[in-house]
C-alpha cells in the first residue's frame, strides 16, 4: 500500500490520509511504516466504528425499542465530529457515575469511553472535514462488493491470484475506460504480434 502511494505520489506534495478500523496490530504496522519511510500521514479511524461504540452505549441509558436513543445517538456523534471526542467520554462516565450503573448495566458505556479515549489521536473529524477528507470507509468497501464480491462471491465461484485480470476489466468496464483501453490494447497487441515479429523481414524486402 505504501508502495503504490509513494509510486502515485513520488514528490510527496499531496497530503496523505488513511482510513483504518483502529486495530492495535494494523496501526502499528503503519506507524513502522511511516518512520521507516519518512511519512507523515493523517490516520482517521472510519466513524462507522466509533458509532458502533456510541450505540453500545446509548443501550446503558435508554430502551432498545424507543426512539430516544437514536436522538441521543445523533447529538453524541455531532460532537464527536466536532473534535469533542474527549469532552463526549469524560460526559458518558459522568452519565453513568450519575445514573449508578454498574457491572454489566454500564459495559457498553465503558468500552466507548475506552475505544474514544485510545483512539483520541485518530479522531480529528473536525480538522478532516474542514479539509475535505474522507470519514469513513463506505465508498471503498461499495467498490470492494461491487468489484469483487458480485463476481467473485457468487455460489461456485472459484478465483486465485490470476483473476486479477478480470478484477482489472471490471475496473475498466466501471470507469467508462473500456473502449479506450481496448483501442490501446489492440494497437499494443498489433505492435508485439505483428509489427515487431516481422520488422526484419520487412526491411529486407524493401
Amino acid at each position: 500500500m505504501f508502495d503504490e502511494a509513494e509510486r502515485r505520489d513520488p514528490d510527496r506534495e499531496r497530503e496523505w490520509v488513511m482510513l483504518v478500523d483502529g486495530a492495535r496490530h494494523q496501526l502499528d504496522l503503519i506507524h513502522d511504516q511511516c518512520d521507516a519511510r519518512g511519512l507523515e500521514v493523517r490516520l482517521l479511524i472510519d466513524f462507522v466504528h466509533v458509532l458502533e461504540y456510541a450505540w453500545g452505549a446509548a443501550w446503558c441509558f435508554f430502551a432498545k425499542t424507543g426512539p430516544a436513543a437514536e436522538s441521543w445517538v445523533g447529538e453524541t456523534a455531532l460532537e464527536i465530529l466536532q473534535g469533542r471526542a474527549e469532552q463526549v467520554a469524560d460526559a458518558l462516565e459522568e452519565h453513568a457515575d450519575a445514573a449508578e450503573l454498574d457491572g454489566q448495566r454500564r459495559l457498553g458505556v465503558d468500552k466507548a469511553v475506552c475505544y474514544q479515549r485510545a483512539k483520541l489521536p485518530y479522531l480529528g473529524y473536525d480538522i478532516a472535514l474542514a479539509e475535505g477528507w474522507p470519514i469513513a470507509t463506505g465508498v471503498i468497501e461499495g467498490a470492494c462488493r461491487h468489484l469483487v464480491k458480485d463476481r467473485m462471491d457468487i455460489t461456485g465461484a472459484r478465483w486465485a491470484w490470476p483473476g486479477e485480470a478480470v478484477l482489472r476489466l471490471r475496473t475498466v468496464i466501471s470507469n467508462g475506460d473500456f473502449e479506450e483501453c481496448w483501442k490501446y490494447h489492440a494497437q499494443r497487441e498489433h505492435l508485439r504480434v505483428h509489427a515487431i515479429r516481422y520488422r526484419d523481414s520487412l526491411a529486407l524486402a524493401a
